[in-house]
């Protein structure tokens, strides 16, 4: 009777501890579709501000396309990464999923590297936030973007020490769940800014 005493809390508590994470997944949904309405108003600024160059540089005249696309290259390849990382997770291989983690820090790291060489090549040249309308719009959009992928960076090398030192517990898995949604959302952000930001900057 003891016994099944015991199973029937053991079960209690993990019923407990499952729900707990079931809320905070579902908590970080609906901060995921907060910052989906951020992006969907700063794309909507840009939209009607890319035009409003005052007499300044256009994007044709600064964006580097190559540049770009080896940069949308490494952030497409994290996420890769990332998928695999996860696959590592759910077969309990822990030294594969630190693997593909240290391999998704280094490509999201080489793509905020690019992104802050662009904005110190286009502050060089005189192209500043100041400089226009479109200007301000692209470096707090591009800029917001980038923020949220070096906070991403961050939490990843948090999730890589708790994993060293706690293990691969529920508690860790949710994270690492929670963290593969947003670094897969902040990847299709940056499709969308590469398309629209730069691939319609560049034309005619």
């Amino acid at each position: 009777m003891h016994a099944d005493t015991q199973t029937l809390a053991g079960h209690g508590e993990h019923d407990h501890h499952h729900d707990g994470n079931a809320n905070k997944q579902f908590g970080f949904w609906i901060y995921l579709m907060s910052d989906c309405v951020l992006f969907a108003s700063l794309f909507a600024t840009y939209a009607v501000l890319s035009d409003a160059t005052a007499g300044g540089p256009t994007g044709k005249e600064l964006f580097e396309l190559p540049f770009v696309f080896v940069e949308t290259m490494l952030l497409l390849l994290s996420s890769i990464t990332f998928g695999f990382g996860m696959i590592a997770m759910k077969r309990g291989d822990v030294a594969g999923l630190k693997r593909w983690m240290i391999v998704t820090f280094l490509l999201g790291a080489g793509f905020i590297a690019m992104e802050l060489y662009e904005f110190h090549h286009l502050i060089a040249e005189g192209a500043t936030p100041q400089t226009s309308a479109f200007l301000s719009a692209f470096f707090t959009l591009v800029g917001t973007h980038g923020l949220h992928v070096s906070f991403g960076l961050l939490w990843l090398v948090v999730c890589y020490w708790q994993l060293s030192t706690k293990g691969l517990t529920d508690t860790m898995q949710m994270r690492f769940q929670c963290l593969s949604l947003f670094w897969h959302f902040l990847d299709i952000v940056w499709i969308c800014v590469f398309t629209i930001v730069y691939l319609v900057g560049v034309m005619p």
